[in-house]
């Protein structure tokens, strides 16, 4: 559900990007309240494991396409709301910085789509009331989240010009194929919810995770699905009459700038994927760590 440069056009990438970066100071302030050290630990460990839960896209049967886990309830469930939409932050800078996984343009609307949606929307009106039953709870909301976020692509692609005429059969797309990917992620988060809760987020849950989040990065991302994601196959369904927003100097600045930095996108992806992940796991640690800062007190006399 990573959008590109080419979809989304300066009207709309800009004011998400304002309106996100408010939402993390915003949630960097709140999460600074309650948030302790002994919780750093447990907090890069599951960012690192979302952000190598997204390497792995998986194939939808029957359809030609793939999906992946975006991991933003996961994190909301384990780290609460605000602290989740921090790591998602994070890993979708990460992603479009050093991978060029997401356009720099479009960075705005993806974290909102993948991340203020399902942290600030979905968690607390869908997940929860239904909190009780971890298996419903997880399952439900991390498909809605899908479903809302899918739709808000539509909404963004529209709103750009690059997607006007069939905009209808593009929505019906979007919200039919990521329906699996969504169940499919919601099974996976319950799982992983539901250990926790019952080792109550003890170091072997912990390490286990760390251990997972390293396979999957060096060993299992090579055997991921090559078949294009959700986003991408409803864009091949109605290739005749997408417009890309390739016009003006602002799009060629980003796009040439997004070519230089992004510099893991150019190794081998096992190198590339173990890179990611210790900086993940470094970025993570150090916005963590700024969240213990206490401002400094100035006497007056």
């Amino acid at each position: 559900m990573h959008l590109g440069n080419s979809i989304i056009c300066p009207v709309t990438g800009i004011p998400m990007l304002a309106a996100m970066g408010i939402a993390a100071v915003y949630a960097f302030k709140k999460a600074k309240n309650d948030f302790k050290k002994e919780s750093i630990l447990p907090a890069i460990i599951l960012t690192s494991f979302v952000f190598c839960l997204q390497m792995i896209n998986f194939t939808i049967p029957q359809t030609g396409s793939s999906g992946h886990v975006i991991g933003a309830m996961l994190l909301a469930i384990l780290l609460g709301p605000y602290l989740g939409f921090l790591s998602m932050c994070l890993i979708l800078l990460v992603q479009a910085v050093f991978f060029a996984d997401g356009g720099l343009m479009a960075l705005g609307c993806n974290i909102f789509n993948m991340g203020f949606l399902a942290c600030f929307i979905v968690y607390p009106f869908i997940y929860k009331p239904l909190s009780k039953n971890k298996f419903l709870a997880s399952t439900l909301a991390c498909a809605i989240a899908l479903e809302i976020g899918a739709f808000a692509v539509c909404a963004e692609a529209y709103l750009s010009g690059s997607i006007t005429s069939n905009a209808a059969y593009f929505l019906g797309l979007m919200q039919s194929i990521h329906l699996p990917i969504g169940i499919i992620e919601g099974i996976i988060t319950s799982f992983i919810v539901i250990s926790a809760v019952k080792t109550n987020f003890s170091k072997t849950f912990l390490y286990s995770i760390s251990g997972v989040s390293l396979v999957l990065a060096s060993i299992i991302s090579q055997y991921a699905s090559s078949k294009p994601d959700g986003l991408e196959w409803s864009l091949i369904k109605i290739s005749d009459s997408f417009i890309a927003q390739t016009q003006g100097s602002l799009y060629m600045f980003l796009e040439a700038l997004q070519a230089k930095i992004s510099i893991l996108s150019q190794v081998t992806s096992v190198a590339g994927n173990i890179i990611g992940l210790v900086v993940i796991a470094a970025l993570s640690g150090l916005v963590y760590k700024l969240l213990l800062l206490k401002p400094v007190k100035v006497y007056d006399k």
